[in-house]
């Protein structure tokens, strides 16, 4: 499977750290499904419009992936190979639609703003992968801590991006934090009036995700070069 392969490399990085702290900094920075791999890009790049939907749909992600893979990991040795990745799409869909059903219940503003992007997340390539590279090779344990570490950092980023591109394109933050809490329409905290407008437009999206990955690679880079000079002396 294509988008498997994609992460297999992402597994064997996520294998060789030692301790809950490595994973999940394998699944926010070093393997991060959206700024790394440059999976689920569709719901990244769609609904990062402010913060709160990209807290929204990050969350729902994060429990979608961090429970699919614990129930593909228990149900892996009863699933015949043929017929695997649809087993793991009916698994998905049926977390998927139980957190539409939340979202119905107990935020329905934020589910109407997220739209058709949360029975989206059942064709997310991210969760897919995921189960078919790790969680169908690991234990329940292990895969779920993956899952928790992956989703999260799938969920930081659409967080980050919304909260740029809502600071950049209205010149606020947290806006319509109400659809979260309840009550009144909120504004959220207003640091101008207006903003650029490209910023919370569809190109905008693409030059926001475009920024995040290469301030990443930036700094990765430049960790490289503080790195090693001090290999250099502790090999001499």
């Amino acid at each position: 499977m294509r988008i498997a392969s994609t992460f297999l490399q992402g597994k064997t990085t996520v294998s060789s750290h030692t301790g809950i702290a490595g994973r999940f900094r394998s699944g926010i920075w070093t393997d991060n499904p959206g700024l790394v791999k440059l999976l689920g890009l569709c719901p990244l790049l769609a609904v990062t419009t402010t913060f709160v939907n990209g807290l929204g749909l990050g969350l729902a992600t994060m429990v979608v992936m961090t429970c699919s893979n614990a129930l593909i990991s228990a149900t892996r040795r009863f699933i015949r190979t043929e017929i695997r990745i649809p087993m793991y799409v009916l698994i998905i869909a049926s977390l998927v639609t139980c957190i539409e059903m939340v979202f119905l219940a107990w935020f329905p503003d934020l589910g109407r703003s997220l739209g058709i992007f949360i029975p989206l997340i059942v064709t997310n390539c991210a969760i897919v992968a995921r189960a078919e590279a790790f969680a169908s090779r690991n234990p329940v344990g292990e895969s779920l801590l993956d899952g928790l570490a992956m989703g999260s950092g799938f969920a930081l980023l659409l967080m980050a991006i919304g909260a740029f591109r809502e600071l950049v394109g209205q010149g606020s933050i947290l806006s319509r934090l109400d659809m979260l809490i309840g009550g009144d329409p909120l504004r959220g905290l207003v640091l101008t009036d207006g903003g650029f407008l490209l910023a919370i437009l569809p190109p905008g999206a693409f030059l926001s995700l475009g920024i995040f990955v290469a301030a990443k690679n930036a700094l990765d880079r430049r960790r490289q070069l503080t790195n090693r000079p001090l290999r250099s002396n502790a090999l001499r």
